[in-house]
């Protein structure tokens, strides 16, 4: 498998992903960055992961152009250079690195309010000049200030941290933010209009976001204490620059420190770059060796797990699945998406919803990646081979498929079962019941339409609803046989003597259209549908 490394990595990513047997790493974050994203569209078809900083762009295009594309990584948080719904229709994991640059944004955070506070740069540089601006460059104490963060993820409450250290009042602004966890990390959590009218320091710790995009505006500006301080380490384009400009100029803003941009890099013209009140630093939020080593070997790891199918960390547009949780829902997933494709192949009309039940001890395990696995083999006959565990809900929401999952404790003849149920256009209902059993976990089908059966899901089976009467098994046998088909396996259920029972099949190979047109023609016969699961 080939893994492209787009964007510089520390070498001890690199190194990891060289010493992985059956790997093949091409480099190109040397190349000149226009010469780069050429290479990258060139080598998309045949990679199976792509490792990114910030620089190169996984759009739609390339996306497209990756057929063979299992995982994309970012050594880093933010993933705004990569296209998060393409890569999910095309079924391509995104993950990130969260927590590896941590302590270096927080860290550069606290750097900007510092020299916020204290003109440190602008004395350094007067220093370098020859000149002994003491009297010109006095500044505050950030004892007693009101510090407002807005995010209070991982970098937020490292920043509330350092700032408790220094005796800060700390406000927060987080919709996710709980009151437990606010008390326990002596915040106040406040509405954002509050956040900007108390603040004496601001800082903003949250993704680039419609929502978050331009947060802080000119009627943001308006509603803060003269004199406020302003500082953005996160992504360009929370705060609106020209509206910062404005306040800065005013006065309502009294200093500023800047690590992104909207714009990266800002224009030599930009305003901010000369103004007096502000210091700016170009993306260095990651830049320190141990964030680097950190994200580096974090993010080899994680693409090098899921491009082989094992583990998937910090995924963006999935939920993350760690060993332990790989070990236990494991030799579920087969059963789940064989139940799917059972299902869809079943229905003689079109689907409208799908309800998925878990019984006994399967309620414990993660549903969503169970259920993911059912709308998998749902899709499979629909998709093709594009559909995986990454794109089958969405997918299955743009077929207008409803999916209601429910964890019953009703109690059943297993000690684990997994029902899924169809939903017809035409108001019929279709279901499929299956679980694992005997030592190996093999998966087993022990209900169809509430009729209980053991099957095997694997191959070919003919299965086939009648009316109870004697006859029917030889007969059926006599055809299958006349048309050169060997019956390997055979499982009856019926609910009631004279009722409709069941009859699968297991067939050594598919039967032809005549055949299926002699079972139909048997008067008996309600219904007959040849199924194929991949064993």
């Amino acid at each position: 498998m080939k893994i492209l490394v787009a964007d510089k990595i520390s070498p001890i990513g690199v190194d990891y992903l060289k010493s992985q047997e059956g790997f093949e790493v091409i480099e190109i974050f040397d190349l000149p960055k226009e010469e780069r994203a050429a290479k990258l569209m060139e080598h998309a078809p045949e990679v199976s992961g792509i490792i990114v900083r910030s620089d190169s762009k996984i759009t739609k295009e390339v996306l497209a152009n990756a057929s063979n594309l299992k995982a994309v990584g970012r050594a880093g948080v933010g993933v705004d250079n990569i296209d998060i719904p393409a890569a999910t229709d095309h079924g391509v994991v995104v993950m990130n690195t969260p927590a590896g640059n941590t302590i270096a944004t927080a860290e550069l955070t606290f750097t900007h309010m510092l020299c916020g506070a204290r003109p440190v740069p602008q004395a350094a540089a007067s220093m370098r000049e020859g000149r002994w601006d003491r009297k010109i460059l006095g500044g505050s104490e950030l004892l007693s200030k009101t510090l407002g963060v807005c995010g209070m993820g991982r970098i937020g409450s490292e920043v509330a941290k350092r700032a408790k250290a220094f005796g800060m009042d700390i406000i927060a602004y987080d919709p996710f933010l709980t009151e437990a966890r606010a008390e326990s990390m002596g915040v106040g959590p406040v509405e954002l209009d509050e956040l900007f009218r108390r603040s004496d320091y601001i800082t903003v710790h949250m993704p680039l976001t419609d929502q978050t995009k331009y947060m802080i505006d000119e009627a943001a500006f308006e509603k803060m204490k003269d004199g406020v301080r302003v500082f953005n380490c996160a992504r360009g384009g929370i705060i609106k620059e020209s509206a910062l400009v404005d306040a800065l100029n005013s006065g309502k803003v009294a200093a500023a420190g800047l690590d992104v941009y909207e714009s990266e890099p800002p224009s030599d013209d930009h305003p901010l770059r000369s103004h007096p009140n502000v210091n700016l630093t170009p993306h260095l939020g990651a830049s320190t060796q141990e964030a680097q080593e950190s994200v580096g070997i974090e993010i080899a790891k994680a693409v090098s797990d899921a491009v082989r199918g094992g583990e998937i960390r910090n995924a963006i547009n999935m939920p993350s699945l760690d060993a332990s949780t790989i070990e236990k829902v494991g030799p579920y997933l087969d059963l789940c998406s064989k139940i799917g494709t059972f299902v869809q192949q079943l229905a003689l009309d079109k689907i409208e919803s799908l309800t998925i039940t878990y019984y006994g001890k399967v309620v414990d395990l993660d549903s969503n990646s169970l259920t993911r696995g059912v709308l998998k083999g749902f899709l499979q006959n629909i998709s093709g081979s594009n559909v995986n565990f990454v794109n089958a809900m969405v997918l299955v929401e743009r077929l207008g498929v409803g999916v209601e999952v429910v964890r019953s404790s009703a109690e059943t003849d297993f000690t684990e079962l997994i029902k899924v149920q169809a939903k017809c256009h035409n108001g019929e209902f279709v279901s499929v019941e299956g679980t694992l059993m005997g030592k190996g976990n093999s998966p087993r089908v022990v209900a169809i339409n509430g009729r209980d059966v053991e099957v095997e899901p694997c191959g070919y089976l003919l299965v086939i609803a009648n009316s109870d009467e004697t006859g029917i098994v030889g007969l059926l046998g006599t055809i299958i046989g006349d048309a050169g088909v060997n019956i390997a396996s055979m499982s009856l259920g019926r609910n009631e003597i004279g009722g409709i029972a069941l009859n699968i099949a297991g067939l050594d190979s598919e039967v032809d259209d005549v055949t299926m047109e002699k079972i139909h023609a048997i008067k008996a016969i309600k219904q007959a549908k040849l199924v194929y699961l991949e064993c």
